[in-house]
């Protein structure tokens, strides 16, 4: 190849989403649908103990229990001791404990170090990490791609199929960037900056997408307000909702229980660093949202957040 035709090679990169998915593809299925591996599984008691006996009456076996996780938390009351638990909750609870003790899944039962609300736990107990597939049967599981994860929510019938095979069918969607750029003022939060964002493009401005949050305001937010903004991803329509890692994931995942130790946990930051999308990547679609110009709209002048001006008087 000559210096002429090397020079008129196109510069390409990948997106975030990109290297992910690439790396979990187990098969091309055609039409833009793909049979991918999942690396963690989080379950919970409204599906799981149906999904789990689906399984056993179909003379299967959970393919790699030791990739599921389960707690309960839909259907158990949130008041001490649970008091106020419906004999259902009661019910689907004894199931989780039952199929997961017959599988050998982790569960985090009540009372226990761990459990909590799925999309929670997940970046808490350092189960969800940079780079990670994950699904769970809950719409805010997009939640956790604030730590550089694709995670998104399954039906039950996907829920059978992962512990079954630990694979999931998917199309591939197409992929979004959004700029949050410039600095948040006094009283103004991270779900006013993605209330802002859904009042611009739409309810359904993401639907079809997998979003990746950028710019400097996002860089500059701790990782709990990052989660926040990936987490109402689901109500701007998109199914998947992402933030690159970088030091501020790792200071918040290094010592979590499940977050790889010593020198595995130095080759996986140094993996993780290579994950953000490359400068000359492209979006099918790209956002730009100026904070500081739109600072009223965000509340900064009035010192009350949008968010604060959406709930009921």
């Amino acid at each position: 190849m000559g210096k002429q035709d090397v020079g008129a090679i196109k510069m390409t990169g990948r997106t975030m989403f990109q290297k992910i998915w690439d790396d979990h593809v187990v098969a091309d299925l055609g039409d833009n649908f793909f049979l991918l591996h999942i690396d963690r599984h989080i379950m919970h008691d409204l599906g799981g103990p149906a999904a789990m006996l689906d399984v056993q009456q179909r003379g299967l076996r959970i393919r790699n229990p030791e990739l599921t996780f389960a707690t309960a938390d839909h259907a158990i009351s949130s008041a001490q001791s649970r008091l106020g638990t419906t004999e259902t909750g009661i019910r689907l609870l004894n199931g989780l404990r039952a199929g997961t003790r017959a599988a050998g899944v982790r569960m985090f039962d009540i009372g226990e170090r761990g459990q909590g609300i799925v999309h929670v736990i997940g970046p808490e107990l350092g189960l969800t990490l940079p780079g990670v597939l994950l699904v769970c049967g809950d719409s805010h599981t997009c939640t956790q791609g604030a730590m550089g994860a694709l995670a998104f929510g399954i039906g039950s019938t996907e829920l059978i199929h992962v512990l079954a095979t630990q694979t999931l069918v998917q199309p591939r969607p197409k992929t979004m960037r959004v700029c949050f750029q410039g600095t948040m003022g006094p009283g103004v939060t991270a779900k006013d900056l993605i209330l802002h964002l859904i009042g611009t493009i739409g309810a359904a401005g993401g639907s079809g997408y997998a979003v990746e949050y950028a710019g400097s305001a996002i860089g500059g937010m701790t990782t709990e307000e990052r989660l926040t903004v990936c987490n109402l991803s689901i109500e701007l329509g998109a199914k998947m909702g992402m933030v690159a890692p970088d030091d501020t994931t790792f200071f918040y995942l290094k010592g979590r229980q499940f977050a790889p130790t010593g020198a595995l946990w130095d080759r996986a930051v140094a993996y993780w660093r290579t994950l953000p999308s490359d400068d000359v990547a492209e979006f099918d679609r790209e956002v730009e949202i100026d904070v500081d110009r739109n600072a009223c709209d965000l509340g900064y002048e009035s010192g009350t957040s949008a968010a604060d001006r959406w709930r009921d008087p």
